[in-house]
């Protein structure tokens, strides 16, 4: 019975708590809306979990570019040392969903010393992107030179001193930055790809710009390396090391709030107590497993690219910022690239006919069943393919969004693979399989029993009827 007091009023009921009231988290007790000692545990318990799952999916683009930065370490990385494809990459190397058709040449760029003069060769498509994987600038083809060649300088955080003329000028929120460029085959050959940029490529500090140290180039072709996150505990310390390194106004406060709410704060240690390992060793598979979910089972309007088709895009949200308008974070499309994917641009995701490339991507058969390395499957595409300069596909290892490492050196197949078979019409067939089919030898690609695995159709030189979708792929169907 409630008692009447003289400024009693009446209260309304959505503004008040139950004594009891049924949550997943199970029954939670108030006295007169003060929480009882085991609701107030649990929901502790579910505000750091969460906190640890949101953690894992918004710090995600920066343990990714710190999984690069420590596989190009272990490689022997510093300002001047390019690491380059020379025979292109292949699946020894863990890198996500990489081609096999260009020349990489990757860079591990330090600031900490001041700005950095970098030279970049003509005729490729390169990106600088800082610790974060916040974009800082194109080079190349999309960049600033236009394909010619450039002189570029890249400017460390805070910086205030002199700029000198002749140079575009790029700055980076973070001292970390990953520089990446692909060169392309000619007549299907890399050799001149590859001269170009140990001819061209240059990067030295802009203190030394009289007299620059002499660059390394290291081939990387066919070396097991490693640049791909941790999906446990270990996530979390990743992200530690960027939030020690890096100044905290490369990170907005809501993010870093959320990850000193979890124990992660520039200037203080990371030693969650056991309770909370605990927590964040549980948020981190829940976070594993919603980035999986959002990549292979995508409930993203705009991740199918033609209506009842399993074909997806790989870029969905269409900018490089993953806005849904302007100001709005398209959350689950920026999980899905992340996860799947490396390397950020407006050009991944610029509509440009005859120029750059256009990704479609397949996660499962035509009946929407996850495709399995035991079985067969044919992928027919029509006639005119709409590709100016060549098209392929790359096969793709669930687990490791690597490269699927079977007996052949390059799980891949394109226009520009020896032997394969062109139909009279121009279509072409390509079988996926553990064995090959009699008699399609020259167009099949090989999976691997008890794996799982996916493939993108890159279309390079993409023109109009792929734009207005007046083609498409045929759908991949199981063959039996």
């Amino acid at each position: 019975m409630k008692i009447k007091m003289k400024m009693t009023t009446d209260i309304p009921p959505q503004v008040t708590t139950p004594d009891a009231v049924e949550t997943r988290l199970g029954t939670l007790t108030f006295f007169d809306g003060f929480p009882d000692d085991a609701t107030v545990e649990k929901v502790y318990d579910n505000l750091d979990f969460s906190r640890g799952v949101q953690a894992f999916l918004t710090a995600m683009p920066g343990a990714s570019v710190y999984a690069i930065r420590e596989g190009l370490h272990s490689l022997g990385a510093d300002n001047q040392t390019v690491f380059i494809t020379e025979t292109l990459m292949d699946s020894k190397s863990l890198f996500l969903t990489p081609n096999s058709e260009t020349v990489y040449s990757m860079m591990w760029l330090d600031l900490k010393d001041g700005p950095l003069v970098i030279e970049t060769p003509p005729n490729i498509l390169g990106l600088i992107d800082d610790h974060w994987f916040n974009y800082v600038g194109d080079v190349g083809n999309a960049g600033p030179d236009r394909g010619k060649g450039g002189k570029f300088l890249l400017l460390p955080p805070g910086y205030t001193g002199d700029v000198p003329e002749g140079c575009f000028v790029f700055r980076s929120a973070t001292f970390g930055s990953c520089f990446f460029w692909r060169g392309f085959l000619v007549n299907g050959d890399p050799k001149p790809a590859v001269e170009s940029t140990k001819t061209f490529a240059k990067v030295y500090p802009l203190a030394k710009a009289n007299n620059p140290p002499p660059m390394k180039f290291v081939n990387v072709s066919g070396k097991a390396f490693n640049t791909i996150h941790a999906n446990d505990f270990s996530f979390f310390e990743e992200v530690n090391h960027i939030v020690q390194e890096e100044p905290a106004a490369a990170l907005n406060p809501e993010t870093l709030g959320l990850l000193a709410a979890i124990g992660i704060e520039k200037g203080k240690p990371f030693a969650p107590d056991a309770r909370m390992k605990k927590i964040l060793t549980e948020a981190a598979a829940v976070g594993n497993a919603t980035a999986r979910a959002t990549v292979f089972r995508s409930r993203l309007k705009q991740t199918p690219l033609f209506p009842n088709s399993a074909w997806s895009t790989a870029f969905p949200g269409g900018n490089h910022e993953f806005l849904s308008q302007p100001g709005v974070r398209n959350l689950d499309a920026r999980t899905f690239f992340f996860y799947y994917a490396t390397g950020v641009t407006p050009a991944m995701a610029a509509k440009m006919v005859g120029v750059g490339s256009q990704y479609a991507v397949a996660f499962v058969d035509s009946q929407g069943r996850a495709l399995d390395g035991s079985k067969t499957y044919k992928v027919h595409l029509p006639p005119n393919i709409p590709a100016k300069n060549f098209w392929s596909f790359v096969v793709y290892d669930n687990q490791t969004r690597s490269m699927l490492q079977t007996d052949a050196q390059f799980p891949s197949l394109g226009s520009q693979s020896k032997g394969i078979v062109i139909n009279p019409d121009t279509s072409v067939d390509i079988w996926f399989g553990p064995a090959a089919p009699a008699g399609h030898e020259s167009n099949w690609v090989q999976t691997v029993p008890g794996k799982g695995w996916n493939t993108v159709l890159r279309l390079y030189g993409p023109l109009q009827p792929w734009f207005d979708k007046a083609w498409k792929p045929g759908e991949v169907e199981l063959v039996k």
